[in-house]
C-alpha cells in the first residue's frame, strides 16, 4: 500500500499480491491532522491495516513547514568567526532586472546564531580544540531562550566531524527534549553557505516532521498495522522512519518524485525509454525528464525556487514545479490583466465548484463550466459539483472586468495555464539541450490528463501518454520504489596525485556506512567520482568501477570524465589537468514488481454524451468510461475519457490507441 498526501487530496493506492488486483482511494487532505487523514483514506479503500506487509509513504510536510514558515525556534551553532555565513549567503543577484527582489530570509534572526571557539582545518587535522566550557555555556542560553531545536554546523566539519559529534554528544545530554541536527550527518560535502542552509532546514522541520512520523506510526500500530513503514525521499529511493525522522530534509519532494518513478517505469514498458514527466494536481504543475529510462538527477534545489528560496544541498530527482494547478486561482490584476496562480484554494476552501465555501474561480471551475469536468460523476459520483456557482463566478470576476462570456472567461483561464505548464516542460529540455519532439510526455495527477494533450501541441511534442491509474500516479510510483541511500564525502584532490590507498579506505567507510543504514543487507551500491577540470566551479559525476579504484587505474576514469564532458559540453581538453571534488556513494535496493490488471473493456460499450467547449467552438461530445475501453482499439477526438480521479481530453484530431494495461497511447493533432 502507498499513501501520498497532496496540496488537495491524499491519495491511495494498494495492490493484492495473491489476486494481482489494484485498489485505491482519494480524498481531501486533512490539513489539521494528515496522519487522521492517511487513516480515513485508509478506510475509505476499504483495506484491512492488519493484513498490508508494507506501506510507503509520502507527504508534503516538510516542504509546506518551510514555504509557509511554521517551523521549530532553532539555534544554529557554528565555528567562531563564522556567525554571517547563513545570511551573507551567495553574492550573486538572481533576477539582475528585478527592482522588487528580495534574497531568501534566514529561518531564524542573528541573535539564534552562536559561536563556538573551536578550528578543524580543511585537511582534516585541528587547529583548534574545541572549548567544552564555551558549549557548556552555550546550551545553557538555548535552554533558558526555550529553544526547540539546534542545528549545527562547524567549519571543515565534512572533512573531520570530531568536534560536531563531541557538540552533538554535549546537546543531547544537556538538552535531552531539544531535536538537534549536525551537519556531518546529513550530507559531508563542503560549500559553507548550502551546508549550514541544508542543516538549518533539518532543525526547522525536525520537530514537526519527527512528531507527524511518530504519531502515523502510533496511529497505524493502534490500527493493527504490523508491516514495514517506509518513507519516500526526494532521490526517488525510499528510507525507514527512525531515518526519516533524523533527516526529513531528504524527504522534501516526497511526493512528486513517486510520479516520476512510475512514468520511466511505465513508459519503458511501453517501449519509450525518453519521456517527459507531466504531473498536474491541484496546488502544482510539475515537470521532469527521463532519458535512457532513469530519472535526470540534481545534486540539490531550492526550497521555495531558486530565485528566494532556501538552499537545500541533498540528491533530489530533477523536477520543476510552477503554481499552475487545479486549485489555482484566477483573477484580474491591478493592470486589467488576467493572472492564473500560484495563489491555489486548495482542499479548504478550495474551488468555487467543491461547495466549501470557495469564492474565487479555480482551473477547475473553469473546466467545469467548459464541461471537460462531469459535475455530476466527479470521483466516480462520490463529490458533486456545483456548476452554476462556478459559471457564475467566473462570469463575474472574470468575464465582465474582460467583456467576455462564460465559456470565454473558462477558455482564458485555461489557456494561460497551459501556457505557464509549457514553459515548466521547456525548463527540463529545451533550457537543458533536449528537443521536447525528441520525448513522450506522460501525463499524471488529477488535473494532468485534462490539459496534457494542449501542452503538447503547444511544444510540438508529437505522443502523449495516459498510465493506468493516473490521479494515483505518485502513490502507484511509491510502490515501484526501491530503498535507496546516497552518501557523498569532500575529497579535493588532483587526479593525477591523489592517495590511492586513502581513497580505497574513504570508499570502504561509504559502504560500511550506506549497509549500516540499510534495510536490505548486501544491496549493491555503485560508486561515482565527481571531477572537474583544475579551475572550473561545477563537477561531472563519473561512474567507477571497484575493478578500476583496486587497479588504480586512475587513467581510465579521466578518459571517461573526457568522454562525458565532451557528450555534455560539445568540447574537453585532454591535456588539462583534471581534480577529484567529492566521492559519492549510491546504495540501490532491489525494485518491487508490479503486475498491472489486464484491460477488460467491452465493444459494445456506448458512450455518455456532453457539451464540451474546445477552441473551435463547442461540441456534442461523446464520453467513455476508461474501463470501458478495449485493448487494440483507436478513438479519435473530440471526447471525453472518464475514470476515478480525473478526465482525458481528446482535441479534435487527436487519436489514442489503448496499449497494453489500459495505457493511452496520444497521436497529438498538430491543428
Amino acid at each position: 500500500m502507498a499513501v501520498d498526501i497532496g496540496g488537495t487530496f491524499t491519495d491511495l493506492i494498494g495492490f493484492d499480491e495473491e489476486l494481482g488486483t489494484l485498489h485505491h482511494a482519494k480524498q481531501l487532505t486533512t490539513y489539521g491532522n494528515l496522519a487522521h487523514g492517511v487513516l480515513g483514506c485508509v478506510e475509505k479503500s476499504g483495506l484491512p491495516l492488519g493484513g498490508v506487509s508494507r506501506l510507503i509513504h509520502g507527504s508534503t510536510i516538510a516542504i509546506n513547514t518551510v514555504i509557509e514558515r511554521k517551523g521549530a525556534n532553532v539555534a544554529l551553532i557554528v565555528t567562531k568567526g563564522t556567525r554571517d555565513v547563513y545570511a551573507i549567503g551567495r553574492g550573486n543577484r538572481v533576477a539582475a532586472f528585478d527592482l522588487r527582489f528580495k534574497r531568501s530570509q534566514p529561518l531564524m534572526p542573528r541573535r539564534a546564531i552562536y559561536e563556538i571557539d573551536e578550528r578543524m582545518l580543511a585537511d582534516g587535522s585541528v587547529l583548534r580544540p574545541l572549548d567544552q566550557d564555551n558549549l557548556r555555556s552555550i546550551a545553557g542560553t538555548i535552554r533558558d531562550r526555550g529553544y526547540d531545536a539546534v542545528a549545527v554546523c562547524l567549519l571543515h566539519s565534512y572533512r573531520n566531524p570530531a568536534h560536531e559529534q563531541q557538540v552533538r554528544e554535549l546537546l543531547v545530554r544537556e538538552l535531552p527534549d531539544v531535536y538537534v541536527s549536525v551537519s556531518h550527518e546529513i550530507m559531508r560535502e563542503y560549500r559553507e553557505y548550502e551546508r549550514t542552509s541544508t542543516t538549518v532546514v533539518n532543525s526547522y522541520i525536525g520537530p514537526r516532521v519527527g512528531g507527524y512520523v511518530a504519531s502515523l506510526r502510533r496511529e497505524l500500530t493502534e490500527k493493527d498495522f504490523r508491516g514495514e513503514l517506509s518513507i519516500m525521499q526526494s532521490n526517488g529511493g525510499v528510507m525507514a522512519p527512525e531515518l526519516a525522522a533524523r533527516r526529513p530534509v531528504m524527504m522534501m519532494e516526497s511526493g512528486p518524485v513517486g510520479g516520476v518513478i512510475a512514468g520511466a517505469r511505465i513508459a519503458e514498458a511501453l517501449g519509450y525509454r525518453n519521456i517527459i514527466s507531466f504531473d498536474m494536481g491541484g496546488t502544482t504543475a510539475k515537470a521532469s525528464l527521463v532519458q535512457d529510462a532513469s530519472p535526470k538527477m540534481a545534486d540539490g534545489y531550492y526550497v521555495g525556487g531558486y530565485e528566494s528560496g532556501d538552499p537545500i544541498m541533498a540528491p533530489v530527482v530533477d523536477i520543476v514545479e510552477v503554481g499552475t494547478g487545479g486549485g489555482s486561482i484566477a483573477r484580474i490584476d491591478e493592470y486589467g490583466s488576467l493572472k492564473v496562480g500560484p495563489m491555489s484554494a486548495g482542499s479548504t476552501p478550495g474551488p468555487i465548484c467543491y461547495g466549501l465555501g470557495g469564492s474565487q474561480p479555480t482551473i477547475t471551475d473553469a473546466n467545469v463550466v467548459l464541461g471537460r469536468i462531469g459535475a455530476s460523476d466527479f470521483l466516480g459520483g462520490d463529490m458533486r459539483l456545483d456548476e452554476a456557482s462556478a459559471k457564475a463566478g467566473i462570469e463575474a470576476q472574470i468575464g465582465a472586468p474582460l467583456g467576455f462570456d462564460a465559456d470565454q472567461a473558462a477558455l482564458a483561464i485555461v489557456d494561460i495555464a497551459i501556457a505557464s505548464m509549457s514553459l515548466s516542460v521547456r525548463e527540463v529540455s529545451v533550457e537543458q539541450g533536449h528537443d521536447p519532439r525528441d520525448f513522450a510526455l506522460v501525463a499524471s495527477g488529477g488535473a494532468g490528463p485534462l490539459h496534457a494533450l494542449a501542452v503538447a501541441r503547444d511544444l510540438q511534442i508529437p505522443t502523449v501518454i495516459i498510465p493506468p491509474f493516473p490521479s494515483h500516479f505518485s502513490a502507484l510510483g511509491m510502490l515501484l520504489a526501491q530503498e535507496r541511500h546516497d552518501l557523498v564525502r569532500t575529497y579535493l584532490a588532483r587526479l593525477d596525485n591523489v592517495d590511492l590507498e586513502e581513497l580505497q579506505a574513504l570508499c570502504a567507510e561509504l559502504e560500511a556506512e550506506a549497509d549500516a543504514i540499510a534495510r536490505q543487507k548486501g544491496a549493491p551500491s555503485s560508486l561515482l567520482f565527481e571531477l572537474r577540470y583544475v579551475g572550473q566551479e561545477f563537477s561531472i559525476a563519473v561512474p567507477v568501477e571497484r575493478a578500476q579504484l583496486a587497479a588504480g587505474a586512475l587513467g581510465e576514469v579521466r578518459r571517461a570524465f573526457d568522454a562525458l564532458h565532451e557528450k555534455q559540453f560539445a568540447h574537453h581538453a585532454a591535456d588539462e589537468p583534471v581534480e577529484l571534488v567529492n566521492v559519492r556513494l549510491v546504495l540501490r535496493g532491489d525494485a518491487p514488481s508490479l503486475a498491472l490488471p489486464a484491460v477488460r473493456g467491452r465493444q459494445d460499450a456506448e458512450p455518455a454524451r456532453r457539451r464540451v467547449v474546445f477552441a473551435n467552438g463547442a461540441h456534442d461530445c461523446r464520453v467513455y468510461q476508461r474501463d470501458q475501453l478495449v485493448e487494440g482499439k483507436t478513438y479519435t477526438g473530440p471526447m471525453l475519457i472518464q475514470e476515478y480521479g480525473t478526465t482525458t481530453v481528446l482535441h479534435p484530431g487527436d487519436v489514442a490507441r489503448v496499449a497494453a494495461h489500459g495505457a493511452l497511447i496520444v497521436e497529438v493533432s498538430a491543428s
